[in-house]
């Protein structure tokens, strides 16, 4: 019986002596790993922030903390203070590294956000790459055409035949958004670069219209011009195959 019990307190020792031993290997497996590491400050995010927050507001929110610098994008914020006067582009999401191009000057999310609708009409969105919205230069307040197309069923006896037509003159543009853009060092490149990830606008819109642009978005593929309230209306005419060269 006293065998037994020295037996088990035995085994009881070993665990534990064991179970210290791989937590110390543990720990200084991960210290070792992190010396390894250069960690730099960035401010991470907390709480949930509203679009249009201004900076100064943002301490509550917002923590600094010390992450390996492979982590953190170049354009990833040490501190608020060089961003003093700026707001909040976008919500802001418990978890993420506030970086530069999510703060705006006020001014700025003034020009980019949404417009008022006007009395009568209801709001519509759809996802277009650059190349379909004016090379992705349209912002809240512009006028847009939108011509639509479709591979086949538009004309009555050639269901077939593929189509092109201005549909929808100067919607108002509401809301747009979009991706944060991708910064480099060099001013003069970032210029130059092409745009890229797609855009989700708003337009006001009747119902009929709004109804024309879901089934485009669809069923078929949608372009966007920039069309000015003084810009010229032609007659509407449907573009096929036969009518490209006249």
């Amino acid at each position: 019986m006293k065998s037994r019990l020295i037996a088990g307190a035995s085994a009881i020792v070993l665990a534990l002596v064991g179970g210290i031993l791989v937590f110390a290997y543990t720990a200084n497996a991960d210290s070792r790993a992190m010396a390894g590491l250069e960690t730099v400050n960035v401010v991470v995010v907390q709480e949930t922030v509203p679009a249009g927050t201004p900076v100064e507001e943002l301490a509550e929110s917002v923590d600094i903390e010390q992450q390996p610098a492979t982590a953190v994008p170049s354009t990833a914020l040490a501190d608020l203070t060089s961003s003093a006067g700026k707001v909040t582009a976008v919500e802001l999401v418990p978890g993420e590294q506030l970086l530069a191009e999510r703060l705006l000057a006020p001014e700025e999310l003034q020009i980019l956000g949404a417009v008022e609708i006007p009395k009568g009409l209801q709001e519509v969105s759809f996802q277009l790459e650059p190349q379909r919205v004016v090379g992705g230069r349209v912002i809240a307040g512009d006028h847009v055409g939108v011509y639509i197309s479709l591979d086949a069923g538009a004309i009555e006896g050639r269901p077939e035949e593929p189509t092109t037509q201005l549909v929808l003159h100067k919607l108002l543009v509401t809301a747009v958004q979009r991706a944060p853009l991708p910064t480099t060092e060099n001013p003069e490149q970032d210029a130059q670069a092409l745009p890229e990830g797609s855009l989700l606008l708003t337009v006001a819109a009747t119902d009929t219209d709004a109804a024309r642009l879901i089934f485009a978005a669809e069923f078929g593929r949608i372009w966007l011009s920039k069309e000015p309230l003084e810009a010229k209306e032609s007659k509407p005419e449907v573009i096929e195959k036969s009518e490209v060269y006249r």
